[in-house]
């Protein structure tokens, strides 16, 4: 079985279309969304409906609570808040519907792929939708979050960093940042952000006692992207925008 392994898509449907046309030409069997589905980004309603119409199962991510039970994320800070005014405006553009689906997301998904290699999913870690699993994390730290996991693979996102790292019998995987890549919580780009100009995701390819994973990015159109959240409505569009690096970006510096 070849599973597609997608996380922290955050409302951004250019991304999300990108990851999926190249999963439907992988032979692809399931896709698993790791949470994090509508909130930062400038189509929120446009991203749930497609997981919707082709059936992406869910964890669920901590922006997507925040959004289904309405609650601010966490402490404001005395400027500008980015993510708390992205995150109310994306609940804003969700039907009642919408945020039923996003309520009703489980905090994790369990898979059989083939006897004897089963695949844990989750945004955070099985403990809370907020932990953060690094590649630093302190090997009791992480047996903690993880709950002693009989599952020979356990899949979780919400860092937007691409992670494999062993314990014990499991492999942890971090597919990455379908809509934003390389800035989520524990990022050592958090302070400076890392401009992203592709879309990451994983492939899990269980058949029988042989197993592959393989980590993937792909280039997005950026200049699309900002044309989308310029038009959206969206609060702070010029700071989401301003996570994206342009073709003429990279050209002039090749090195960042």
């Amino acid at each position: 079985m070849r599973i597609g392994l997608i996380a922290d898509v955050h409302g951004n449907l250019v991304a999300l279309d990108a990851v999926l046309d190249d999963l439907a030409g992988s032979g692809i069997d399931r896709i698993v969304c790791l949470g994090d589905l509508v909130a930062l980004g400038p189509q929120p309603r446009e991203v749930l409906a497609r997981l919707r119409e082709i059936g992406v199962p869910s964890a669920r991510g901590n922006t997507d609570d925040w959004i289904a039970r309405g609650v601010a994320p966490g402490p404001r800070p005395a400027g500008p808040d980015p993510v708390a005014d992205l995150t109310t405006w994306a609940g804003e553009q969700l039907s009642p519907r919408d945020l039923a689906d996003l309520g009703g997301l489980p905090s994790s998904l369990e898979l059989s792929p083939t006897p004897g290699w089963e695949l844990q999913c989750f945004h955070g870690s099985p403990r809370s939708d907020e932990d953060v699993i690094a590649a630093g994390t302190p090997d009791a730290d992480l047996d903690a979050m993880l709950l002693s996991p009989a599952a020979r693979f356990v899949a979780g996102g919400h860092t937007h960093v691409q992670l494999v790292r062993r314990r014990g019998t499991a492999w942890v995987v971090n597919p990455g940042s379908v809509g934003l890549p390389g800035v989520g919580p524990d990022s050592p780009y958090l302070a400076a952000p890392r401009p992203a100009s592709a879309a990451e995701y994983a492939v899990l390819d269980v058949d029988g006692g042989h197993v592959e994973l393989a980590l993937r990015s792909m280039p997005l159109d950026v200049e699309r992207m900002a044309r989308l959240a310029r038009v959206s409505g969206m609060p702070h569009a010029g700071w989401w925008a301003g996570r994206w690096q342009t073709d003429d970006d990279v050209a002039a510096h090749p090195s960042t």
